[in-house]
């Protein structure tokens, strides 16, 4: 057997709904007891790139055995916090209920398991409620894997900070990065800081969470949760091990344990000040995993497969930062541009969550973008219902709204601007997308257009950007196909006299082909470590024909 490892965490993750920011903390090194959870925001310089392993010889009792845990941490994905409350908001309950298919998502073997349904319904309620206010959420500062008793045996350590939250009955949640490639497998898990102290959970290949329900914290101090797991049938133990030490090599699957404190207050209780950080920046990365999510949900999916292009390896004109020193001239034109945007989010894994976005717009420019975000929010509404989409990309583009509101009669945050401004860009982009594909079905309903008679025309081409870091991930440049023989469509004189000269039996010149004439560009939205960037792509989309 392995000699005793521990796992110890470089970071402590503090996680409101809407802000999930790291804290460096080094072996030993306690929290900053000036943390309250009261008000405000939690945010770090850096973020975890990985855990550390640390050798220790009594983080178990002598004689008992660990296992080195050798996956790496789910949570180190930008919007992996933010992704867990989604999934709690907008997948759990249905009418208020719960379903099946939340049961099996979250490990819980029957309706009548009553703490378990009991703590999840309010977890998504809360997580809907306000965005998640007075939903806070810890990560452990470390994780050990141990065999004890031929058991195999999970042990947390979290610090907790002062918060009125922390004084409610926490949940615990394992939450899975990857399908779980096992069998149904019935577990025990057993636990003094569990209540009940024994708690059964069923896994299937449909499970992403393990929910346990914990007791109250007797004080604000550092807790250990020493967790044993038993698998009801023998043959299932390798399996149970897979699960928690992330399987055999090789395998994508990751656990991470989550700790969640849900209870209502009389006020926002989602943030936590640290010095360095707003809570402004913790709502822009939200609003940005939000952005991101809805995107990947609302826009055409039943799209053709194609290699992925590096977006980096096209033409560009220089990168223009989204700040407050941005030209009037520059925000004027992109607001009131239509040219689709692609948000690249390449670099945002160094992103930390104390992401500065701000805009200053005059007061005419803000009214202009108040404006056109109203409309382009109808047009979006529109086809939400039009595609009947479901209800999930409704209520998704209210949060971002919300997200993004500045007031009428009062000077407008810098930030509210900057969200409003890339909330605009996306509901275009968006809106320009259905727009290509409606005009694209009409022209083929239409008889008498010249694509119906295979006269040059626009096509629709389909083509995929590096995928995962890219939203959109595909997007319609359109092309040009059709025959140009006479009468030619849109033609130039030197087409007409080579096409004329062809048909007096001249057969060795090259025939006008069908090309474009005409290009629009596309907007490429960049966020990197210290900020945000729009530039263009110049002649990406193809928006006229002719015979050339």
């Amino acid at each position: 057997m392995l000699g005793v490892s521990v796992f110890h965490c470089g970071v402590l993750m503090l996680c409101w709904t809407g802000l999930c920011v790291a804290l460096h903390v080094s072996h030993g090194q306690q929290m900053d007891p000036s943390l309250t959870g009261d008000h405000h925001t939690v945010s770090s310089t850096e973020t975890a790139d990985s855990l550390e392993i640390l050798n220790t010889e009594h983080a178990f009792p002598s004689g008992k055995t660990a296992s080195t845990v050798s996956h790496h941490v789910a949570h180190n994905a930008p919007c992996f916090v933010d992704d867990v409350l989604a999934t709690l908001r907008e997948g759990v309950l249905n009418g208020g209920e719960l379903t099946n298919s939340s049961l099996t998502l979250f490990g819980i073997c029957t309706v009548y398991d009553n703490s378990s349904c009991s703590a999840l319904i309010e977890l998504a309620k809360e997580s809907k409620r306000n965005l998640g206010n007075g939903l806070k959420v810890l990560h452990p500062t470390g994780v050990l894997v141990a065999e004890e008793d031929g058991r195999e045996m999970l042990q947390l350590t979290f610090d907790l900070p002062q918060s009125p939250l922390l004084k409610m009955k926490p949940v615990l949640l394992l939450t899975f990065e990857g399908p779980l490639k096992v069998g149904d497998l019935d577990i025990t898990f057993t636990s003094q800081s569990l209540q009940p102290h024994t708690q059964s959970v069923c896994i299937s290949g449909q499970t992403q969470y393990i929910l346990l329900t914990g007791k109250a914290p007797e004080a604000d101090i550092q807790q250990k949760w020493r967790i044993s797991a038993e698998a009801k049938s023998p043959d299932m133990k390798q399996n149970l091990k897979d699960i928690l030490i992330g399987g055999k090599s090789g395998s994508n699957v990751s656990m991470s344990p989550l700790l969640l404190f849900s209870g209502e207050t009389g006020s926002d209780t989602r943030y936590t000040h640290v010095s360095g950080s707003s809570p402004a920046s913790s709502q822009t990365f939200s609003f940005l995993c939000e952005l991101k999510r809805f995107l990947g949900g609302i826009l055409p999916q039943d799209l053709p497969e194609s290699p992925p292009l590096q977006l980096d390896s096209l033409k560009s004109l220089p990168p223009l930062a989204l700040s407050l020193s941005s030209s009037e001239a520059l925000l004027a034109g992109l607001i009131n541009s239509s040219a689709p945007t692609i948000f690249s989010f390449a670099s945002w894994g160094s992103m930390s969550r104390v992401h500065h976005g701000e805009l200053a717009l005059s007061p005419a420019l803000l009214e202009e973008l108040r404006q056109r975000l109203q409309q382009t929010v109808m047009q979006i509404m529109q086809v939400i219902r039009e595609e009947e989409m479901d209800h999930r990309a409704a209520e998704m583009l209210q949060r971002l709204q919300d997200l993004s509101v500045f007031p009428r009669k009062e000077p407008a945050p810098g930030a509210s601007q900057y969200r409003a401004f890339l909330l605009l860009k996306a509901l275009q982009t968006v809106a320009r997308a259905y727009e290509l594909q409606g005009g694209l079905r009409a022209t083929r309903a239409d008889p008498s257009n010249p694509v119906r008679r295979n006269t040059c025309g626009l096509r629709s081409l389909h083509v995929s950007f590096e995928r995962r870091f890219v939203s959109p991930e595909a997007h319609d440049i359109q092309n040009c196909h059709g025959s140009c023989a006479f009468p030619m469509f849109n033609p130039v004189n030197h087409a007409v006299l080579v096409n004329s000269h062809i048909e007096n039996e001249n057969v060795d010149e090259r025939a006008p082909c069908c090309a474009p004439v005409a290009y629009e560009g596309l907007q490429v939205a960049e966020f990197r470590e210290h900020g945000a960037y729009i530039s263009v792509k110049p002649d990406m989309v193809a928006m006229e024909c002719g015979c050339r």
